[in-house]
């Protein structure tokens, strides 16, 4: 009984900050231009403008000062722009690699009430979170990326540079990448040639395994695809990522082989029963462990396909290939 008047007490709340959302837009009309104070600090007049999303026509304010980018603060930051809050998941952690520790979690499996106390002005989706839209967009100006750019870091940096209202800033970040781009791929090319490479995820929790990253995986087949590296076989069938069975193990031949766990760090005390498997006989006998070439590298930046994310994997590759 108890559990189901706490149920319904959540539910009144949570009815009760939508319908405050509904009647504090519906006092906004169809106004062009807002004004608001936050304490003794007078904004300018906020004007708007459409854009197209994934899902349509969104009018979008011209210059947005509080913004909030769900899984998309990788973006924001090497344009210059701080989020008003991070992307958080229970069971994957932050981004911890962009080192935001002063800016407010935000679990985007949890109650969309925290979204509302941090009272954005524009809100930027990436995908996955299609079924909560209707509701991001009744707390503020909410863009979802088209599902063409997805994946795609140098596009989604444009769309999200235009949004903030710096498209220019753009220009300036993507020359600097592809021309990291250029000299990574010339490094790598002359100290490991057509030697291959796999990266392997070790996923940790109740059932620990090794998964197998793939060609077009959105987090890390830009190594493949940008910097010429050559996969190892495998790679090449896999779409996304798929698990090595244990018998498979020992025809793991790649030359060069990329580890990271799922969560945490290695020394994390939760991950030991993952990080047990690299002592198995079949682990240890596969070529690059034997020849030194398997590096343990740290997850957030390699579990995330973005701009200053993929230009730390280039520098994780230049220390450890490139000798």
């Amino acid at each position: 009984m108890a559990v189901e008047i706490i149920g319904s007490i959540r539910k009144i709340r949570w009815l009760v900050v939508l319908l405050a959302i509904m009647v504090s837009l519906a006092g906004c009309g169809d106004a062009k231009e807002t004004s608001t104070n936050e304490g003794e600090n007078k904004q300018e007049t906020s004007v708007t403008r459409k854009v197209n999303d994934a899902f349509g026509e969104v009018e979008v304010p011209v210059k947005p000062q509080r913004v909030a980018g769900i899984y998309l603060e990788d973006y924001m930051l090497a344009l210059g722009v701080e989020p008003i809050v991070q992307w958080y998941h229970p069971s994957w952690g932050k981004q911890d690699y962009l080192g935001m520790t002063d800016v407010p979690l935000f679990d985007i499996t949890g109650s969309l009430e925290a979204m509302l106390e941090n009272n954005p002005d524009l809100i930027i989706l990436n995908g996955g979170m299609d079924d909560s839209y209707p509701l991001y967009s009744k707390i503020a100006p909410t863009y979802r990326l088209p599902d063409e750019v997805i994946g795609n870091a140098e596009e989604t940096l444009k769309i999200v540079a235009d949004l903030l209202g710096i498209p220019e800033k753009a220009t300036s970040v993507l020359e600097a990448y592809k021309q990291k781009i250029t000299t990574t791929k010339e490094k790598l090319e002359e100290a490991i040639g057509r030697e291959t490479v796999a990266v392997i995820r070790l996923d940790v929790g109740d059932k620990p395994e090794l998964r197998l990253f793939g060609l077009n995986n959105a987090y890390t087949g830009s190594i493949y695809r940008d910097l010429g590296l050559e996969p190892f076989p495998w790679v090449k069938n896999i779409e996304a990522h798929d698990v090595i069975s244990q018998e498979k193990i020992p025809e793991l031949t790649a030359d060069h082989i990329i580890i990271f766990p799922s969560d945490g760090t290695w020394d994390s005390k939760s991950n030991e029963k993952a990080v047990a498997l690299l002592n198995d006989p079949l682990w240890k006998n596969i070529p690059a462990v034997k020849n030194g070439h398997v590096y343990q590298l740290e997850r957030s930046h390699w579990q995330s396909g973005a701009i200053t994310a993929n230009s730390m994997k280039m520098d994780d590759l230049l220390k450890f290939l490139v000798k």
